[in-house]
């Protein structure tokens, strides 16, 4: 089955997180049309607060019992663990994550801001809670272009915080269940702008590990953003359609990247295998992670299913 996202003649990218949402929110195809400037692309995809800050050496080895038990490489060798949360507090560990503000997700009929609020970012039995809901109010701090907005979503990412190249990269979650378009949600890595290029996205690069859309309740779909974009999605290539992971139920994702090969697995099944050794997968990438509003073939209609909340066990990364 070829998701109907996909089933256009002219391939616009649609990502939770991605360029083409935060141009949407401008009417533009892609940031760089909305403005050209890469500096100013770089803040149309991702907030960037304060000034830029200095490159940091890449992270070391942790504790391995927040990586829970071993893993092992195909070589025999152990995973190092160098990042990882069990979200088994109270409160969002903001030494680990920044909640994401200031764009939108969903259509440009329908549409939710991304805000740092308890009402859609939450830490709570041992579990993450990402949501998107209708506010009793106007939703504050929303684009000006987008002001008025009753709809909340929360994003939360690693930005000045935590990015690595290569490596292991896993989720456990539990995306809402539902079977009607509406609802979007990922877990993603978009460059550390500390390393960035000067290409600009999609040649940047940007690893969506795995993409849901309510429409497809038993689809997982990872998309590997590159100069394949170009010719926009290719199964087997950048992206794959057939990687069952029911909504509703806790799913496991991962990622293995080395410098010559990028698999993703879905509950442990390989999904996808690229050996493009594209240099846009040479840097370093932060951790993201997505409750949004569907938009295209899976936007929300304002009716029904909110609120709606994605449920993160744990994040854990090795090298």
């Amino acid at each position: 089955m070829v998701p109907t996202r996909f089933a256009t003649t002219v391939w616009i990218p649609i990502l939770a997180g991605s360029a083409a949402v935060c141009a949407q929110a401008a009417g533009a195809a892609t940031c760089a049309d909305w403005k050209p400037n890469l500096a100013n692309e770089l803040s149309c995809n991702l907030n960037l607060i304060g000034p830029p800050q200095p490159a940091q050496p890449p992270p070391g080895p942790i504790d391995s019992a927040g990586c829970g038990a071993p893993v092992v490489k195909s070589d025999g060798t152990p995973w190092q663990c160098t990042f990882s949360d069990n979200f088994d507090g109270i409160n969002l560990d903001r030494s680990k994550w920044v909640p994401q503000t200031n764009f939108v997700n969903g259509s440009n009929t329908v549409y939710a801001c991304y805000i740092d609020d308890p009402a859609v970012i939450s830490v709570s039995g041992g579990n993450l809670n990402l949501s998107v809901k209708e506010m009793p109010q106007p939703v504050a701090g929303c684009p000006s272009n987008r002001a008025g907005s009753r709809y909340a979503a929360g994003q939360i990412t690693t930005y000045y915080l935590f990015s690595q190249k290569y490596g292991r990269f896993e989720a456990r979650i539990k995306v809402p269940l539902a079977s009607a378009p509406g609802l979007q949600e990922a877990f993603w890595l978009w460059p550390d702008v500390r390393y960035h290029s000067t290409a600009l996205w999609p040649l940047s690069g940007e690893i969506d590990i795995v993409e849901t859309y309510s429409q497809h309740p038993s689809l997982a779909i990872p998309f590997l953003h590159y100069s394949a974009d170009l010719l926009g999605p290719q199964p087997g290539v950048n992206t794959a359609w057939t990687c069952v992971a029911n909504r509703g139920e806790w799913n496991t994702y991962t990622l293995e990247w080395t410098a010559n090969r990028l698999e993703v697995l879905v509950n442990g099944q390989s999904c996808l295998v690229n050996n493009s050794n594209d240099s846009a997968f040479d840097k370093r990438y932060i951790i993201a992670l997505t409750q949004a509003l569907g938009t295209g073939a899976n936007a929300y209609s304002g009716v029904g299913m909110l609120p709606a909340t994605t449920q993160v066990d744990y994040v854990r990364v090795w090298q």
